[in-house]
């Protein structure tokens, strides 16, 4: 099907002559000497020969130069067929806690200690950058939470962004429930069935305005799944502090981590090491992809070149009618009788002296 994009560009068809009425005509401001024949004069001299047409038809190839600009302009486009594009996948926001306590190096990744953030994301960047068809979005948090990531399908792009966290970006203390609440702030105006959020957290709620179980209650309402994955390492895992008789994960809330996640009809996940948060990831991956709301293409072939190309040979022609005495133009309406010959430009003026002696 044919169509103009911008159909509204053709109102500007009457501008030229609205110019032309509008504004005054150019003056030089210094005297001239008005010769009612100096054309036929200059045919003589073999200077220039003008077109001797009606008005109309002398000015029909600038009308035609106008409008073809504007066809141009008109953004002409040749659609085809509409074709359906299946969107399938999920809205899925990560939610990473970037508290003091992530910087702890009790996680164990081939065979080297690193810290519970680095572990993250190692294992949980290569889980959103192979979500094919999901737009993945990141928030940031610790005494306030921070959308890091917006929702999108660019998860190289959000990968990155995880790697660059730091630890007390977003300060010391851990606010579960703010970073719930932003989340569903951000997911409650996604289709119902394709929001969830993993939280990602070591410690328990102890900042913030939100209690975790009231956002959780919110979610759930909202039809939010929850996802809560609790990160820290068993005493028997760290064998200094297990001599000393701490472990590393005693701020961890794995009570509250798991009623958030039953509230919302998620799951709770404990990653005690590297290979129990990559069997998380794994697990997570199993979630049934939703089919959102399929939308509809029409591929468009631009056709704006015809015209603009079009334009383009006109003005040349017209350049080369005013400048080029005996052009192959000129020849070709001399022959055509449109154009006197120099015998009849003589005739004229010879007819036009005696005019003028009588």
């Amino acid at each position: 099907m044919f169509e103009f994009a911008w159909l509204w560009v053709f109102a500007l068809l009457p501008l030229p002559w609205l110019l032309r009425v509008l504004l005054p005509a150019a003056d030089s401001g210094e005297a001239a000497l008005k010769v009612s024949f100096l054309d036929e004069l200059e045919g003589l001299a073999g200077r220039r020969a003008r077109i001797s047409l009606p008005t109309w038809q002398q000015q029909a190839p600038y009308v035609l130069l106008w409008l073809l600009l504007l066809i141009a302009a008109a953004r002409p486009q040749w659609l085809g067929d509409p074709l359906p594009i299946a969107a399938s996948g999920r809205d899925l926001l990560v939610a990473v806690d970037v508290s003091g306590s992530m910087d702890y190096p009790d996680m164990r990744w081939q065979n080297e200690d690193i810290s519970r953030l680095e572990l993250v994301q190692r294992l949980l960047g290569d889980f959103l950058e192979h979500r094919q068809g999901d737009r993945v979005g990141l928030i940031l948090f610790g005494s306030k939470a921070y959308v890091q990531a917006p929702l999108t399908f660019d998860r190289r792009t959000v990968r990155t962004w995880l790697d660059e966290a730091r630890i007390g970006i977003a300060g010391k203390n851990t606010a579960i429930g703010d970073a719930i609440g932003l989340a569903l702030k951000r997911l409650r105006l996604r289709p119902a069935q394709s929001r969830v959020l993993i939280l990602v957290t070591d410690g328990a709620n102890n900042g913030g305005q939100i209690h975790p179980l009231t956002a959780a209650r919110l979610a759930a309402q909202e039809h939010v799944r929850i996802h809560t994955i609790g990160i820290g390492a068993d005493p028997s895992a760290n064998g200094a502090l297990g001599m000393l008789g701490l472990n590393p994960s005693l701020d961890l809330d794995e009570p509250s981590l798991r009623e958030i996640a039953q509230i919302t009809g998620g799951q709770y996940f404990r990653a005690r090491d590297g290979d129990q948060l990559q069997a998380i990831g794994a697990s997570l991956d199993t979630l049934e992809p939703v089919d959102q709301q399929p939308t509809q293409a029409r591929p468009a072939q631009a056709l704006y070149i015809w015209p603009l190309s079009a334009a383009l040979l006109l003005s040349v022609l017209l350049v080369v009618r005013e400048n080029w005495p005996n052009n192959p133009v000129q020849l070709f309406l001399r022959k055509r009788r449109f154009l006197p010959t120099a015998p009849q430009w003589r005739e004229r003026l010879e007819r036009l002296q005696l005019r003028r002696r009588k």
